[in-house]
């Protein structure tokens, strides 16, 4: 089997790591959280300029650059606009109040606002290249027009409504993302003037293609033409105003406080996330975003109508909402995408004719999504529900997406007559109605419904079916570190871990028990649950890894997570780089640890994957007294990342991988690869900024490429051995 070349890795010191510095006296030992976040948002944003990418994908970095950004305002900058209201005064991990960390947001913010822009304009140059046209009125031929018009005049003008803006008529309601046009007309025939708002109602898309057919009709120049629906309502605005003189026009978008906050004391939690539902959607306006030619007046009366200063006001000199630019990503051009890529089957489970089961009952399986397809976590619940020796399933539901094949698989086993329990999160932000209509529909399907806890999520991924079997019964269980939702499962890296493990099997149950029935567990013999003890046992690893620094053993950790905002994981990191321990993180998003601060974390090195694929396992791996990657080590993989949210306020869990094989897969084939990686890899460095690893060319290796094109790594320990697999190795190179 041909494999890619060998690459040379030093990690004693790669090319373009982090320098060290010392900490002034006056400066924080950690980052700020959110400040961190604008960061990752802006190597987000990078990859819409990698050349490297094909120009849809480049347009879908910069739409998703743009969605992030809408969330992050939502959310963040809201609780922040809330704290200040509110005159709290609590400060960050690095001590700053709410109106400083809101200062410099807004900084940030107008700095990546016209990143966006710069970037939009580039693609759509590029797009244009490729016989792909956005807003390009030179291309809208008479055929064109003529289609576009009774377009119109069809599809758009029977469903918005035009309001005067006067005393005579209350100021209208703008939705949470929300697009709006104000128009200055002039009465024809009194000299009058007004102004009018017309909403464009959530339902139409963000852009009308115009037909092939049309735009290469009566000498047209043919290609994909794509105009927004606000100019098409801009451009067509005489049929909506006859007996006006349009003046004036222009497009803006509001943002609202969209976190739910639900009491402690709520009585019913369903119908208090129906009416807080309603109630975020009447949240208060943190961002109005406008077109940098906005009439004056028609800005100072926005302002005052929906209740904020110039500081929530953002100026757009080009796309607002550039979010909406998904919509022409979906563009059918191949040769403009990334390669289509089928994930693999498990090669287990293939073995055993497609029995999960038996294929689990011979040992512990690892499937790696999405290189593996998330079919096999479907039919594992399906299979349950069809078999009649099954007795029970339980399952845990974060996100599941608007067309879940699990849910359909559980209702199925209901119908069947078997005992199904569903833990659905209705915190889960942004899916709590999807979540809500899911428990409906289980409910009606005889599904017993649980919420969990009030003040606490249940963000755990586990799946238990227990199976009878010679006279007794046997637990079989998938333990996730993603979400068991379709769409998500092919574009994030994820670990799906299916074992019969009675041990294991013993501690689901109490899991479960604990959050459908609030008891407690205890004597865990596998599995550690947040918020039990799962920071403990972290705490317990990092220790054991110190004392083996000051015993002069081999003392390293490697965690691959999502966010590492914990001020007490942060401090006991600390503690193993001053103690000698090597430690090595990849954090994909918000990292509050500084690395490279002499006397404080000069043995810690922090870098972030961004790439085709978003990193979502993980990962927390202890050289237990060997040098890494060992079959020494002790390996975890969890639902959790190292955040106080995860640790102390949601239910998590975190599994030790004791099974040889599997352990050797995640560490030595899923963590190393992600160590290794140094083509789509950032360092952060001591002063928070990052930059790409620099390797030699020809010598770079990409972790997600690496396992695309290689073999179902699932149960393949003998393949693995063999030399089937490509094995990776520190010392010898990237691949081996």
């Amino acid at each position: 089997m041909s494999t890619s070349p060998t690459h040379r890795h030093d990690t004693s010191a790669p090319a373009g790591a982090v320098q060290m510095a010392t900490l002034a006296p006056d400066e924080s030992p950690y980052f700020n959280r959110e400040l961190s976040w604008l960061q990752f948002n802006q190597r987000v944003l990078a990859e819409a300029c990698n050349a490297a990418y094909p120009l849809l994908e480049r347009l879908r970095f910069l739409s998703i650059s743009g969605s992030n950004l809408d969330e992050f305002m939502m959310i963040r900058v809201a609780g922040l606009v809330g704290q200040v209201q509110r005159g709290l005064d609590t400060p960050s991990i690095d001590g700053r109040s709410p109106t400083q960390q809101l200062a410099a947001i807004r900084e940030k913010l107008a700095d990546l606002s016209q990143q966006q822009q710069a970037i939009w304009r580039e693609l759509r140059a590029g797009l244009s290249e490729a016989d792909i046209h956005v807003a390009d009125e030179e291309r809208v031929s008479p055929a064109a027009h003529k289609w576009l018009k009774r377009y119109f005049l069809n599809e758009i003008l029977p469903i918005i409504t035009p309001q005067a803006l006067d005393p005579a008529h209350p100021f209208p309601f703008v939705q949470n993302e929300g697009l709006g046009l104000l128009f200055t007309l002039t009465r024809n025939a009194t000299g009058e003037q007004l102004i009018e708002m017309v909403l464009i109602p959530s339902a139409l898309p963000r852009f009308v293609r115009v037909p092939d057919e049309v735009t290469s009709a009566d000498g047209g120049k043919g290609g994909a033409l794509y105009i927004s629906i606000a100019r098409l309502i801009q451009r067509y605005a005489g049929e909506l105003f006859p007996g006006f003189t349009i003046q004036g026009d222009g497009l803006f978008r509001v943002l609202r406080d969209s976190d739910i906050e639900i009491a402690e004391e709520a009585e019913d939690l369903v119908r208090t996330f129906r009416s807080a539902i309603q109630r975020r959607r009447r949240g208060q306006v943190i961002q109005l975003e406008i077109d940098e030619d906005f009439d004056p007046a028609a800005e100072a009366l926005l302002l005052d109508q929906l209740g904020i200063n110039e500081a929530a006001l953002i100026k757009t000199d080009g796309m607002i909402g550039v979010d909406g630019l998904a919509e022409i990503v979906r563009e059918d051009r191949p040769d403009l995408k990334f390669d289509a890529y089928s994930p693999r089957f498990p090669e287990r489970i293939r073995e055993h004719d497609g029995d999960a089961f038996s294929a689990i009952r011979e040992k512990d399986i690892i499937v790696h999504h999405p290189y593996e397809s998330f079919e096999v976590v479907v039919d594992f619940i399906r299979q349950a529900a069809a078999d009649p020796e099954v007795v029970a399933i339980k399952q845990t539901l974060y996100r599941a997406g608007s067309q879940s094949a699990v849910v359909g698989a559980l209702i199925e086993a209901a119908e069947a007559g078997k005992s199904v329990t569903a833990v659905v999160e209705l915190k889960a932000r942004f899916d709590e109605e999807q979540n809500l209509q899911w428990a409906s529909k289980l409910e009606r399907a005889g599904v017993q419904v649980i919420y969990g806890f009030t003040d606490w999520k249940t963000h755990a991924k586990v799946a238990m079916v227990v199976r009878r079997e010679n006279d007794s019964f046997r637990t079989y269980c998938h333990l996730g570190t993603g979400n068991y939702h379709p769409v998500t499962a092919r574009v994030y890296t994820d670990l799906s871990f299916f074992t019969a493990d009675p041990k294991l099997g013993r501690d689901v149950a109490k899991m479960f028990n604990f959050v459908t029935g609030y008891v407690e567990p205890h004597a865990l013999e596998r599995m550690h649950i947040a918020p039990i003890d799962l920071r403990e046992e972290i705490y317990a690893r990092i220790d054991t890894e110190i004392a083996h620094a000051q015993e002069g053993k081999p003392a390293a950790i490697w965690m691959k997570c999502n966010q590492l905002t914990d001020e007490g994981v942060i401090d006991r990191l600390y503690a193993a780089s001053q103690a000698g321990v090597q430690v090595e993180l990849v954090v994909r998003g918000i990292c509050c640890l500084r690395p490279g601060i002499a006397g404080l974390s000069e043995n810690i090195r922090v870098k972030s994957v961004i790439g085709r694929f978003l990193e979502h396992s993980r990962i927390y791996a202890f050289a237990n007294g060997h040098p890494l990657p060992s079959a020494h080590a002790a390996v975890f993989i969890a639902s959790a990342d190292m955040m106080s949210r995860n640790l102390d306020r949601r239910v998590e869990t975190l599994i030790p991988i004791l099974n040889r094989t599997v352990h050797d897969q995640v560490l030595q084939q899923v963590l190393l690869a992600n160590m290794l990686d140094s083509e789509q890899s950032w360092w952060l460095h001591p002063d928070g900024s990052y930059s790409r690893v620099e390797v030699e060319e020809g010598k770079a290796f990409n972790c997600h490429r690496y396992f695309m094109t290689n073999p179902s790594l699932s149960g393949r320990g003998g393949a693995l051995e063999a030399g089937a697999v490509p094995k990776l190795s520190l010392r010898r190179g990237a691949v081996a």
